[in-house]
């Protein structure tokens, strides 16, 4: 059956791919490379986007057609009086909207001017300082606004699919646009910002008013459902850049896209299954608790992925072109020694870019015989002392470099290089380009396990493995990460000077995994939600995921499995498929032990007393205690770092942060510290990676 022909309306921000000069942000790029995909399947495409104030350099290079669009209105503004302090309660800006095009390839881009929409035309995005203090503050929430407008009058009642990206850019769009038969859009969650950050409710309510919007602003239920037993993991949230609070009358926007768009994407298969439950993270146990993880679970049905690839030039560039020898000469390194690269913009915590050049600096002063490229880019020269240290203490082994760099130029280090280190913290990393355009030049990758990278196969066990991986970290400065990176590069230059045959697998692999990301192959995957959703088929939800995250009510009897069941913790999902005799207790027992779900493992205790051992019990029981002179002992075999989080005391300021004291281990699973205070609780990271919460005192 032939496919029909639809408009494909792709909206953002900053849709300016097509132009290396007016280029801000790796959005841009991915949204041109797929509407060129699209366009080359010969669908109908359309961009809209601002113009920035830099239309006169559009039309020194292009054709710019103004088009016969001219909207008048008056935008409210209504302030959040705790933020815009001296500001009247409600801002009126007089808006008018010109509207120009430029074909390109196939693709009409749509770029809307006003006095608004053209401040900042170096830069594009406000700072947040302006956030309180200027009202350029909100010329993302001008555009919103504006896109509607002219979604409706130019397009008037055509049908469209509108594919809008990043919910903090769009959070207006998909209810406005609900009760508009002919415009079913799609959300793009391109980066995992916090998913509860939220927005001023009454700003909203006002400007869905205005674009005459009958979808209501959901509200959360008064104070936080989490209640004050999770005070401490509340305020930990903090420090692991997943989650922070705000003042009741604000609504989550990532709630208001998930109620009224038709479908949501994601980048890759993990950033869908981290977003969705932040399982095995230290916001896991709040995020259960929230209003927004109810939402998620009633929406999953129209979550999708619809993927990310490596730039179609990338791969046609062939790295055996690449004259190694010279490449690493001319950064002054020895060719004939292993090679590792990072490249990534300097963002110290994001990119555990801290943790790589602690790592380096020990191996090499070890005497480890390795070559470093490291590219933390920052557009002007690295500010850190203890880089530029670093990198002067091993000249010869260490290239540190923070420039812009043309992309060929990119492409010869990664082709030079024998391994590619990304070791990316708090889950930040939806889908990671750079590690993907490294493997497919053959690097080996050396790679947190965080889901959002999962696709590049680097933490899977043999014989599918691409590479070497480190766990996942939610902390600043992490030793554990540190440690990890240590013994993992001294493994693989051991594995490249001892082992040349099982290196060259594991680069043949690496190379395959990458080059399937291509943009036909997005496009591909777009397209078959897109079509479902033009023919009106109702999105469903996968077993699968539903299998993933322990949502056994949204599944069928047969459809759950033991396995998930046990996983989960869930004696009463298993129970939907057989009996939960001694045996089966016993192997939920285990299991929930293996991951510090001690309230299960109490559960089957108390249900199924012969399924537990006394001596399990007693490990059970016993894991905590507090000696006679107020020492705090915890015993866990499986424990790398024991932390006691103790919450501070809530004052004025919302966002109080906790103390915060690493348990000093004493012995193997035997941590010690201080006596535990009032609401403190205890973090777990766990030797698999997992990081969870206990009780700080039991029994």
């Amino acid at each position: 059956m032939t496919e029909p022909r639809m408009h494909i309306i792709e909206t953002y921000f900053e849709c300016c791919g097509f132009d290396h000069t007016f280029l801000q942000g790796g959005t841009s790029v991915y949204l041109w490379n797929l509407s060129r995909a699209f366009a080359a399947r010969g669908h109908r495409v359309s961009l809209v986007t601002p113009a920035h104030g830099r239309l006169d350099d559009l039309r020194g290079r292009y054709d710019v057609e103004d088009l016969d669009y001219s909207d008048e209105y008056v935008l409210p503004l209504v302030l959040d009086p705790g933020v815009w302090h001296g500001f009247p309660a409600e801002v009126r800006l007089p808006v008018r909207t010109t509207a120009h095009r430029i074909r390109l390839e196939g693709v009409d881009l749509y770029f809307l001017s006003n006095d608004h929409l053209d401040r900042l035309p170096d830069t594009f995005y406000p700072p947040y300082s302006a956030k309180g203090r200027d009202l350029v503050f909100f010329k993302p929430l001008v555009f919103q606004v504006d896109s509607v407008r002219f979604l409706r009058r130019w397009f008037g009642e055509e049908r469209a699919i509108v594919h809008a990206h990043e919910p903090f850019y769009h959070y207006l769009l998909p209810a406005a646009l609900r009760d508009d038969p002919g415009k079913l859009v799609v959300s793009t969650v391109q980066s995992n910002m916090p998913i509860t950050k939220k927005v001023y409710a009454p700003e909203v309510r006002r400007l869905l008013e205005l674009l005459g919007s009958g979808a209501g602003v959901p509200q959360d239920p008064g104070p936080d459902p989490a209640g004050p037993d999770l005070e401490a993991v509340r305020q930990y949230q903090q420090l692991t850049h997943l989650h922070y609070e705000y003042p009741p009358d604000h609504v989550a926007l990532y709630r208001l896209v998930l109620e009224n768009a038709d479908l949501i994407d994601f980048l890759s298969p993990g950033q869908l299954d981290f977003y969705a439950s932040f399982r095995d993270t230290p916001f896991e146990a709040l995020f259960a608790r929230l209003p927004l993880a109810r939402a998620v679970k009633e929406n999953a049905h129209k979550m999708f992925v619809g993927g990310c690839a490596i730039s179609d030039r990338w791969l046609a560039w062939d790295p055996r072109e690449v004259d190694r020898s010279a490449v690493l000469d001319g950064l002054g390194l020895d060719p004939a020694l292993p090679t590792f690269f990072h490249n990534a913009r300097y963002a110290l915590h994001h990119k555990g870019q801290l943790e790589l050049v602690r790592a380096v600096d020990r191996v090499l002063s070890e005497g480890l015989a390795a070559n470093f490229v490291v590219r933390c880019i920052s557009g002007a020269p690295l500010d850190d002392p203890y880089f530029r240290e670093v990198a002067e203490r091993h000249r010869g082994r260490l290239h540190l470099e923070s420039e812009r760099v043309d992309e060929r130029r990119v492409f010869e280090y990664a082709s030079a290089a024998d391994f590619c280190v990304f070791p990316s913290k708090f889950e930040m990393d939806t889908f990671l380009i750079a590690q993907g355009e490294a493997m497919a030049c053959g690097a080996v990758p050396i790679a947190t396990a965080q889901e959002g990278m999962a696709h590049f196969r680097h933490a899977r066990p043999e014989p599918e493995t691409t590479g070497l991986a480190v766990n996942r970290s939610f902390a600043e400065d992490d030793p554990l990460l540190t440690a990890a990176l240590v013994a993992r590069i001294r493994e693989a230059a051991a594995l490249w000077t001892e082992d040349p045959a099982r290196y060259r697998e594991l680069s043949r692999r690496a190379t395959a995994v990458a080059r399937q990301f291509t943009w036909d192959h997005c496009a591909d995957l777009h397209l078959a939600a897109f079509h479902r959703l033009w023919r009106g088929e109702p999105a469903e939800l996968p077993a699968e995921r539903a299998l993933r995250h322990g949502w056994f009510d949204l599944l069928k009897d047969e459809e759950i499995t033991e396995e998930a069941a046990v996983a989960h913790g869930d004696p009463g999902a298993y129970a939907r498929l057989a009996p939960v005799d001694a045996p089966v207790a016993r192997r939920f027992f285990r299991a929930a032990w293996e991951r510090a779900d001690f309230t299960t493992c109490e559960r089957i205790a108390d249900r199924f007393p012969t399924a537990v051992t006394a001596g399990d019990l007693r490990q059970l029981r016993e894991r905590c205690s507090v000696d006679g002179d107020g020492t705090l002992v915890y015993r866990l075999p499986h424990a790398e770092r024991v932390q006691l989080v103790t919450p501070a005391p809530r004052g004025p300021a919302a966002r109080a942060l906790p103390d915060v004291r690493e348990l000093r281990r004493t012995g193997p699973g035997v941590f010690q510290g201080p006596p535990p205070g009032p609401g403190a609780r205890l973090l777990l990271t766990l030797s698999s990676g997992r990081v969870t919460w206990d009780e700080a005192r039991h029994g």
